[in-house]
Order: C-alpha cells, then structure tokens, then sequence
C-alpha cells in the first residue's frame, strides 16, 4: 500500500448524498478480478452519455479537474452493495483521498484496506473545499489528522491502526508477516500428524 503522511492535492467535489456502489462502478464492470483497471468505469452512468461519449458537464470529464487526487462528496458515501470494487475504481482513477460527512461501514473498511483514505468532515468544511477553483489545492495532513483549506485547519479522527497502517504504506499482508517468526515458532511447536 502507498504510504500517505503529508499529500496536497486538487479536489473534486461531488457533493451528492448516498452515493452508493453501483453509481461508482456499475455491476456490469465487475468482471476483472484485479484491482486494476476499474477507473475507466469510475461513475459510468454520470460519466458517458447514452451513445458512448463522455459527458461534457459531469466534473470527472472536465479538463481542469483532470489529475485530482482529493474527491469531496455528501453524506452516507459508499453506501449499497458492499462490492470492493468501488473502493478500486476510485484509487485506480486516481483518487488518494474522500472526504464525506459519512460513509457505509463496509465501504470505510474496503477504503481502509486498498489505500484510499477516508476522511468525515462536517458539511460547512467540505463546502468550502467544494467552493475552491480547480488548480487550488488543499492539504491532508495525517499525523496531525487536519485538512487545510485556504489557511483554514479541520481536525479529522482516525483509529490509530489504520493511522499508522498509511503513514507506514502497510496492508493486513504486511502487518502479518511481521509477525513471521513467531507464526514459525508456533507452527515448529505443534506436534506433526503424518
């Protein structure tokens, strides 16, 4: 997993309430079992029009918003089926980072898991971050747990496992084989059944 300390990013904001699964990668597209190659299909049904062709006034679509690294978004964030592959299509496009005033538990945990940090702020911080211009950026700031935004600070909680877990790049793989030696103490103790 990438580590995340300290990233500056550009935004989106799409500050729809109850976004669930199926509007960020739709059932159709869950064919491909990597974790790659989901972003194409990130918000397909708000992305392209019913011929095929992106939609020039969805925000994923416009130039200036291109490279963002930061989604803004409303309440209950991730909500519906618990499909991983959102959790997918959003770091595969690009994102880093979704700030939401509430998300789904399991979305939260799929985020957490594939390195997509989820942050709850209230709704006057991510409306301000909404109101910035597409080159501005703003500032995550995790060991401090604060997003700047325009010289403002917003305090954000998080366990301090998966704290620790994205400042340090780990995943559950990682955090298990550092406890590879005594998992061979163990299994060199157990008596064999041949």
């Amino acid at each position: 997993m990438e580590a995340i300390t300290i990233h500056k990013g550009t935004t989106i904001p799409l500050m729809n309430n109850n976004i669930d699964t199926d509007q960020i990668i739709p059932k159709q597209f869950l064919k491909n079992i990597l974790k790659t190659g989901y972003g194409k299909h990130l918000f397909h049904d708000w992305r392209f029009l019913d011929d095929g062709r992106p939609n020039p006034n969805f925000i994923l679509n416009q130039p200036e918003r291109q490279g963002a690294t930061i989604l803004i978004s409303g309440e209950n964030f991730g909500c519906g089926s618990s499909r991983e592959h959102a959790a997918w299509a959003l770091k595969d496009w690009g994102f880093k980072i979704v700030i939401a005033g509430s998300y789904s538990d399991i979305f939260f945990m799929n985020c957490t898991k594939n390195g997509v940090l989820p942050i709850i702020l209230p709704l006057e911080a991510r409306q301000k971050m909404a109101a910035i211009s597409p080159e501005e950026k703003i500032t995550v700031d995790l060991p401090q747990q604060t997003v700047e935004c325009k010289s403002e600070k917003y305090h954000f909680d998080i366990d301090s496992t998966w704290k620790k877990k994205f400042i340090n790049g780990t995943d559950d793989i990682d955090v298990t084989l550092d406890y590879s030696d005594k998992i061979s103490e163990f299994e060199n103790s157990m008596p064999s059944f041949s």
